[in-house]
């Protein structure tokens, strides 16, 4: 393993597994230099070797009693703690807030779930798709006359749950420097997807905005906001909302003259959105790259996760990282003074407990 760096250099978490969100929330803070203690069911294995990244791992029989012991020392010693649970379950093992902040009241507790610690669907299984879909976020995606497109899990696992999660954490420790005292983060996905619509909920009263399928200009509708398919089957995205963006994308492909006009009259847009279908038909993606990418028209190819990483601007920034042979994303943020590094997990969890002090 190599030597640990990043703004969290010795910050003391204890993980239990799971699936989606919450190993990356774990991931995150272990990136940024955290000692992250994976409790792992016996047996188990690493499913996904990036984002199960900079573990101490280690294998407990949560029904247990010494199983249990080793949970609530490790509880007492650690400054945070994950857990993806359904409501109850902690508690039923023993090792739920009002017992592990009894033992350690500096404990910042994290409950990363779908729905939520209460109300009608607490208890109810659900994955991303569900939790996204009462939120009003799954409704604006896809074309219209189509059913809604899940926009894989990244609105809800990762964007409404972890980086959430994170971030509560983040708040949590702040507030202990001030007041000494850890506390539960509830970090719901359906909480954090609704604060990822906090922008169309407040300009509801905007149709260019809308988030009826098929309408809205962030949606696809607008032809100056979308993806075209080129000559060789691939495609290139276009983002060109401001008039001299928009003028430069226009001036730059060769665009039909008509399209200067009226730009934004939500009228013209399939029209002029099969203009510049058939424009963007008649080279392929390399040509429209050498001709578009790098100016101010708001263009980008779209990628396929194999070729982004030999993208030259994702390489000049280190976006991937090759790590014992094999590819991983790089950590983010970045940090002038303390920057994160990529780290092999170890099967060390027990020694790592044992090594930790109480503060």
């Amino acid at each position: 393993m190599s030597e640990k760096s990043g703004p969290l250099a010795g910050l003391k978490v204890i993980e239990f597994s799971g699936i989606g969100p919450g190993p990356h929330v774990a991931m995150l803070l272990a990136d940024l230099g955290a000692d992250v203690v994976r409790i792992d069911r016996p047996g188990s294995g690493v499913s996904n070797p990036v984002v199960e990244r900079a573990r101490h791992r280690a294998e407990v029989d949560l029904k247990s009693d010494e199983g249990k012991a080793f949970c609530r020392d490790a509880a007492a010693k650690a400054d945070v703690l994950i857990e993806g649970f359904r409501p109850g379950v902690m508690e039923r093992l023993g090792l739920g807030p009002d017992e592990l902040l009894a033992l350690n009241p500096r404990l910042v507790y994290a409950r990363m779930t779908g729905w939520g610690q209460d109300g009608p669907l607490a208890h109810a299984a659900g994955h991303d798709i569900n939790y996204i879909a009462i939120t009003g976020a799954l409704a604006a995606v896809g074309k219209a006359g189509e059913t809604a497109t899940p926009p894989q899990n990244l609105v809800g696992d990762f964007g409404g749950g972890s980086m959430y999660c994170a971030f509560g954490i983040m708040a949590a420790l702040y507030e202990r420097s001030q007041s000494g005292k850890g506390q539960v983060v509830d970090a719901a996905i359906v909480d954090g997807a609704t604060s990822l619509m906090s922008f169309f909920f407040g300009v509801r009263d905007k149709p260019f905005l809308s988030t009826e399928r098929g309408k809205g200009m962030l949606g696809g509708a607008a032809h100056f906001y979308r993806c075209f398919e080129c000559a060789d089957g691939k495609e290139v995205s276009v983002g060109a909302i401001e008039p001299q963006f928009y003028a430069e994308l226009l001036a730059k492909s060769g665009a039909p003259a008509e399209l200067a006009q009226a730009q934004m009259n939500p009228a013209n847009w399939d029209d002029y959105a099969e203009q510049l279908a058939a424009l963007f038909k008649t080279r392929p993606q390399a040509e429209w790259v050498e001709l578009l990418e790098g100016s101010d028209a708001c263009f980008a190819p779209v990628l396929t996760l194999d070729e982004a990483r030999e993208h030259p601007h994702m390489k000049a920034r280190g976006a991937y990282v090759e790590h014992d042979g094999a590819w991983h994303t790089a950590p983010a943020p970045r940090f002038s003074r303390t920057p994160g590094s990529v780290r092999s997990s170890r099967n060390d969890g027990a020694e790592i407990v044992a090594g930790w002090s109480k503060d």
